[in-house]
């Protein structure tokens, strides 16, 4: 009897390497021999102990550390006015511990009369922190343990973004890296609790890749839980439905996403109906942030005599131009020859929200940095761009610091300066879009569509043939390359 060979096991497919593919890394390899060969099998040949994953969680632990050694000064010599600004480590953790009850035991939107200025998500992951420091009152120790606490939980978090980012990518896990070194993430990682949101906004984007969009929908309902950004998701997936025809993804992700939200939200908002309505209406009533385009066009204006918009007002502009910006973002999707990637569309989304919004905190540019990792991996924009950033960062600290401490302009950052950094900030993130449109229009220029992927991130969207397209030169309902090599 003929013995029958086992069947083959497919190989792994092989791994975009940073060093070939990025002209800035393939400069900086030449320190140490250079790029890698063209006869290496990355993918494909085991790495050994050494894998992507166990790199790029080692780099992400790094890089924690370094924030946490940012915060150094107030960790040794606590979080005061102005000094926390001058050494630029300033942190939400101790201020709401020791300002808003958590010290003395009240709970987020469970406690009567414990108003909470973030959403209800964030508050239980506060309340539930301040629970394992040991100890009562508030004390030194107390508030330097709620902080490490909270550093460590975020560091976690970060971890699971970067993984995400990596496994959602295919053939390219080492745009994870972005990610794990991102110098926005050291220096702003631990002001808030928005890593939390980013963490549950890339398992979602995991989830969807691989056509989970119940687990997907869940996800992103948690994220908007923590920060109401995520749910912008949902319009990019809703352009991609219109582009392909397939509406039930939209559908059945954004249900399980509404439920979710409901679920979180609906209790806190019987039981204790005054803080759950104070965090809803906190971001309406609260004048322009500092950071935002509106905060330094009144600094402006008010050293110009020029008028001044009150709350009310700015708020209906920003609403105005993001409305604007989300019009012409879907012109983009639905008249480009080739259907956008999802990462492109919920980038260029998010990033119109950060730029129109009248509030931006300095660890806003945590919801961007996955994001652009996965729309447009190329180091040398990434790391000018988050240059930029880290300048904006420390403006900020700058000018709280003189605006605290009543100093004199001579010792302190002076206003034009200030606005300087904020507009440096806009015009680069803005270039950002730019530049997304431009691989959106022309394929060729896409970092992943030039390795014959089509998108990685779409789920059940990917593969499939455009069924909606405004664009007199392309015709609707054409067969995408990849696709016709899928069935061939």
């Amino acid at each position: 009897m003929q013995e029958t060979k086992p069947p083959r096991q497919p190989r792994r497919a092989r791994l975009v390497v940073p060093s070939r593919s990025d002209l800035l890394l393939r400069n900086f390899t030449e320190l140490i021999g250079g790029p890698m060969g063209a006869r290496s099998a990355p993918g494909i040949v085991s790495p050994g102990v050494f894998t992507v994953e166990r790199v790029l969680i080692i780099l992400t632990v790094l890089a924690a550390l370094t924030g946490l050694a940012i915060k150094g000064y107030c960790r040794a010599n606590g979080w005061e006015t102005p000094g926390q600004f001058y050494s630029t480590c300033y942190s939400d953790f101790p201020e709401y511990f020791r300002n808003r009850g958590l010290g003395e035991g009240s709970f987020p939107f469970l406690s009567q009369g414990s108003p909470f200025d973030d959403p209800v998500l964030v508050g239980f992951i506060a309340g539930a922190t301040a629970w394992l420091i040991p100890g009562d009152g508030v004390t030194d120790a107390r508030v330097l343990g709620y902080f490490d606490t909270n550093a460590t939980l975020v560091a976690a978090v970060w971890i699971v973004t970067v993984l995400a980012t990596a496994r959602m990518s295919r053939r390219r896990p080492w745009d994870g890296a972005m990610v794990a070194l991102a110098p926005g993430i050291v220096l702003a990682g631990t002001i808030n609790w928005d890593m939390w949101a980013v963490g549950f906004l890339a398992l979602a984007m995991l989830f969807f890749s691989r056509s989970r969009l119940v687990l997907a929908g869940i996800l992103i309902g948690l994220a908007a839980a923590s920060k109401l950004y995520a749910v912008l998701i949902l319009g990019a997936i809703l352009l991609l439905a219109l582009r392909t025809g397939r509406i039930r993804p939209f559908l059945v992700t954004s249900a399980a996403a509404a439920a979710t939200w409901l679920a979180v939200n609906a209790p806190v908002a019987v039981v204790n109906p005054s803080s759950w309505g104070h965090s809803v209406r906190f971001p309406e009533t609260r004048d322009a942030g500092y950071g935002s385009l509106w905060f330094a066009y009144n600094l402006v204006a008010r050293r110009l005599r020029w008028p001044v918009p009150d709350a009310g007002t700015i708020n209906w502009l920003a609403a105005s131009l993001f409305v604007l910006g989300c019009v012409l973002i879907a012109v983009v999707a639905l008249t480009a020859s080739r259907r956008p990637r999802l990462a492109q569309l919920l980038f260029l989304i998010v990033a119109a929200f950060v730029l129109t919004n009248k509030v931006y905190s300095p660890q806003f540019v945590l919801w961007l940095v996955p994001l652009l990792a996965l729309a447009r991996p190329r180091w040398r924009d990434f790391l000018i761009w988050q240059g930029i950033e880290g300048f904006h960062w420390a403006a900020i600290w700058m000018y709280l610091g003189q605006v605290t401490s009543q100093g004199t302009s001579q010792h302190n950052i002076d206003m034009p300066y200030y606005v300087l950094a904020v507009a440096a900030h806009m015009l680069a993130t803005a270039y950002l879009m730019l530049r997304v449109v431009w691989d959106i229009y022309d394929p060729n220029y896409d970092p992943i569509r030039r390795h014959d992927l089509d998108d990685p991130q779409g789920g059940p969207f990917e593969g499939l043939p455009d069924w909606l397209r405004f664009s007199p030169r392309h015709p609707s309902r054409a067969v995408l390359p990849w696709r016709e090599k899928k069935h061939a």
